[in-house]
């Protein structure tokens, strides 16, 4: 008897468990958005035979209620405590986490990959440059390179650099590998602190034979940054600070974005977007797909075109006092065949500037 209203009791228990979960799924609303892992949280999916059939439905229907879950934040924190915690794991969600830095876990070279890229490359040399351009290459290595001896099992990025330039032999390669280290990067995200990357700028001025100013002033953005890696490992990580170097000749430029296909005034360093959700925003606004950035204070007519990602938003500063006018294209977002309708390329020194994780994974590149 005591046995059967156990059981009873606990199929009620757990009947109104589901019922309240479901009730709370339906009434709390769909969101949009997820503010930790920076991503598009899933929709209810389209109902139609063919995805009935195609058994899609089911699928989707299976991903949107587990990005809609009730509560999926603080689930999400408790795996990850209990996994690092409990369990001594030393990643979470694809991401490596020791001594307080974190990366992606990014194990092989991916041929096809850097194949890709160097198609793309070679289309934009191809088509836009000719004997007046000196072209160069330099890549960046993502960090988990310097975390080996944390224990992160990494890609040879030797093999990788190796492999892009025999791919790129036109062009001439900028090795930096030897000026960065673990410390130049930010804890919690992919990108590199501008304030550690002067060396860095002044090789690339070296090797592309212009002139290099290093009179700089350190200053540091008043706002509380969490990089990308935060959300994704899902634990209660403390905030870094975003330093940046200021002189007149980077307040004096005058940078045009054409991101939406007409032209906007835009800034070196974007005070608005750094209260966004992004912090790195702040230089040069992102990711924009295309900028133009001019020094009237330049003492050279020489010109810049940088195909690059993001990691290139904070080093260019550094290098606008040495170029009257420096162009960044990002071919994530705009198409390389439309280039020429915005962009002169004609006596321009050309910088291939990628980061190894775009390279190891370039379908973006368009």
């Amino acid at each position: 008897m005591k046995t059967d209203l156990k059981n009873k009791l606990s199929t009620f228990i757990l009947c109104g468990f589901f019922l309240f979960v479901s009730l709370w799924c339906i009434f709390k609303g769909p969101t949009d958005y997820s503010e930790s892992e920076r991503r598009v949280i899933a929709s209810f999916p389209e109902i139609n035979s063919q995805s009935i059939f195609s058994t899609s439905f089911m699928s989707d229907f299976e991903t949107y209620t587990l990005d809609q879950f009730p509560l999926r934040e603080n689930f999400r924190q408790l795996k990850a405590g209990v996994s690092f915690g409990i369990f001594k794991n030393s990643d979470n969600n694809g991401v490596f986490y020791k001594n307080g830095y974190a990366a992606k876990i990014e194990k092989e070279v991916n041929p096809s990959m850097l194949e890709h890229a160097s198609e793309r490359f070679n289309y934009l040399c191809e088509t836009y440059l000719d004997e007046s351009n000196k072209v160069f290459l330099s890549i960046i290595p993502d960090k988990s390179v310097f975390m080996k001896e944390q224990g992160l099992v990494s890609y040879d990025f030797s093999l990788l650099s190796e492999s892009i330039r025999e791919m790129n032999s036109n062009m001439k390669y900028i090795d930096i590998f030897p000026l960065l280290s673990l410390e130049d990067y930010y804890k919690t995200d992919t990108h590199w602190k501008q304030t550690e990357l002067l060396d860095v700028a002044e090789k690339l001025a070296k090797e592309m034979s212009v002139a290099f100013e290093d009179t700089f002033e350190k200053k540091t953005l008043d706002v509380d940054f969490y990089g990308v890696y935060k959300g994704q490992l899902a634990l209660n990580l403390p905030a870094e600070t975003i330093e940046y170097f200021e002189n007149e000749t980077l307040s004096s430029c005058k940078v045009t974005s054409y991101d939406k296909g007409y032209p906007r005034e835009a800034s070196v360093y974007d005070f608005e977007k750094a209260k966004g959700k992004d912090a790195y925003e702040f230089f040069l606004s992102g990711s924009d797909a295309l900028l133009v950035v001019e020094n009237p204070k330049a003492e050279t007519e020489k010109e810049l075109v940088v195909f690059r990602d993001s990691f290139a938003s904070s080093l260019i500063p550094l290098l606008l006092p040495s170029y009257k006018t420096i162009t960044l294209v990002d071919i994530r977002y705009i198409q390389s065949s439309l280039l020429g309708n915005f962009v002169e390329f004609e006596n321009k020194d050309i910088l291939f500037l990628y980061s190894s994780l775009i390279l190891n994974s370039s379908l973006s590149l368009k």
